[in-house]
């Protein structure tokens, strides 16, 4: 997985390319008076607001039968559920509407919005170019909870999204009932939970507890896969093709839209 530090590099992308639209903003508005130049930067950042919140809430409402079974979920915006093209427009939008009155100010932040979403948009196409051509699914040695050997390569020819969890991770907790309902909605793919570090009986009992029915639970006590797939926390999820290759990936927890959206795009095109 692609990085800087503990943040997903998708991230920092954003933070990059707000920034950029920000300072843009301002060098523009230079030769404007003082107060209209110091008032480009704060509306870039309040379109900005304004932008996140109705991108949020356009991706809720797409998938609103996910959000309604789990209305908590709404508020995890860690699970990168944002709608960008609706952001964009809002945000365009919102500015226009507040330079009406100040037509030369609306040349300067309309830019610095399209610096800003350029180069998150290029950002965007090398990040996934980068990750598909990342190492293919590794042939681990892994156990099942019975304790059979067994390897990722069992899975080869089918998509599969393959999760690194342990019980003692509360967000891994949360999300294990996601990977249960989706294994049902999705038979063709393979969900295959590989617990990082533990024993067998640990997990067991973790999921005799919870009363979890998941088909594809492994076991992996000395944490390879977090070492030969770069992991930098648990959770992480990882979407593999069926010819073994990295498409996508989720550092933290995610929810059901998340999920079933990344699957539906990676795996399933023009079903959603």
């Amino acid at each position: 997985m692609i990085g800087i530090g503990p943040f997903p590099v998708q991230t920092i992308t954003v933070i990059v390319a707000v920034l950029l639209a920000w300072v843009s903003a301002r060098i523009m508005a230079r030769r404007l008076p003082d107060v209209f130049y110091k008032a480009a930067g704060s509306m870039i950042l309040d379109a900005l607001f304004w932008g996140l919140l109705a991108s949020r809430l356009a991706y809720i409402a797409q998938w609103w039968d996910e959000y309604a079974v789990a209305p908590m979920s709404m508020i995890a915006i860690g699970d990168g559920g944002f709608t960008w093209w609706v952001g964009v427009v809002v945000a365009i939008a919102y500015i226009w509407r507040r330079t009406r009155l100040v037509r030369g100010l609306r040349r300067p932040v309309l830019a610095g919005v399209m610096a800003g979403v350029v180069v998150w948009a290029v950002a965007g196409g090398v990040l996934d170019s980068m990750q598909r051509s990342a190492p293919p699914l590794p042939d681990l040695r892994l156990a099942t909870l019975d304790g059979r050997p067994i390897s990722l390569s069992t899975y080869a020819g089918r998509p599969i999204v393959l999760n690194l969890w342990a019980t003692w991770c509360p967000p891994c907790r949360r999300e294990m009932p996601v990977f249960e309902k989706a294994q049902t909605e999705f038979p063709d793919i393979a969900f295959v939970l590989v617990n990082q570090g533990e024993s067998a009986q640990q997990a067991l009992a973790y999921l005799k507890t919870e009363g979890l029915d998941l088909t594809d639970v492994l076991l992996d006590p000395a944490s390879e896969a977090m070492r030969s797939m770069n992991s930098r926390g648990l959770p992480t999820t990882l979407f593999f093709d069926a010819k073994g290759r990295l498409v996508d990936s989720h550092l933290g927890e995610i929810t059901m839209p998340s999920l079933k959206d990344k699957v539906l795009r990676r795996f399933i095109p023009s079903t959603k």
